[in-house]
């Protein structure tokens, strides 16, 4: 398992399949522990945010907006918004030491791309710095049915390294609502990057 304790910097990234919620309920989890994170976000992506959750944001002021998005405007210190064209970002560069990455959703493109090494986008590139340097990256698929060619490539980055934690709920809990059936989800990828939560009752 890589060592994901460099640092207390995220990556997070919310690309264009549905089910953005589960990456607005990760940056609440991640930000409310006072974890730094670097997020990127397609424009496929932000195209669904603002069909499913009716947001939308000024690119100039992202981090403030976004920050108030999440009612969590006192961590927007913390949050660090890159464009999805920026190949300057600093997430580019093995050199920048981040301690994992999380995909969510992860759309079957963005999926495509990085399970074949193309690095056109931020997402893409930073993705594959994760790879490269042994480090933690989870990807959140959210599709169905699943076409041969989505399995060929969920095996391919699953035995490049990374994580794959499917946005499947449990209803061993039994789920009240979709907050709670998000929260198992979420609670999921914080137990592959290593952060206590109470987000579902785990079995036994």
């Amino acid at each position: 398992m890589p060592n994901m304790r460099y640092n207390r910097e995220y990556t997070v990234a919310i690309t264009g399949a549905s089910g953005s919620i589960y990456g607005k309920r990760l940056l609440n989890e991640l930000l409310k522990r006072d974890f730094t994170i670097s997020l990127v976000i397609s424009d496929p992506g932000k195209l669904v945010i603002k069909r499913e959750l009716g947001f939308t944001f000024n690119e100039n002021d992202a981090s403030v907006e976004i920050a108030g998005w999440l009612g969590m405007l006192d961590k927007a210190s913390q949050l660090k918004y890159y464009r999805d064209d920026n190949l300057m970002a600093p997430i580019c560069s093995g050199s920048h030491i981040t301690s994992a990455m999380v995909i969510m959703p992860c759309s079957m493109a963005t999926l495509s791309s990085i399970a074949n090494g193309i690095s056109s986008s931020l997402i893409e590139r930073a993705a594959d710095v994760m790879l490269k340097e042994s480090r933690a990256l989870v990807i959140v698929p959210r599709e169905t049915p699943l076409s041969r060619i989505h399995l060929t490539n969920l095996l391919k980055v699953q035995e490049a390294g990374a994580r794959v934690v499917p946005a499947m709920p449990a209803f061993y809990s039994n789920p009240k609502t979709i907050e709670d059936i998000v929260d198992f989800v979420v609670g999921k990828v914080l137990d592959q990057l290593g952060v206590e939560h109470e987000l579902f009752t785990r079995w036994g």
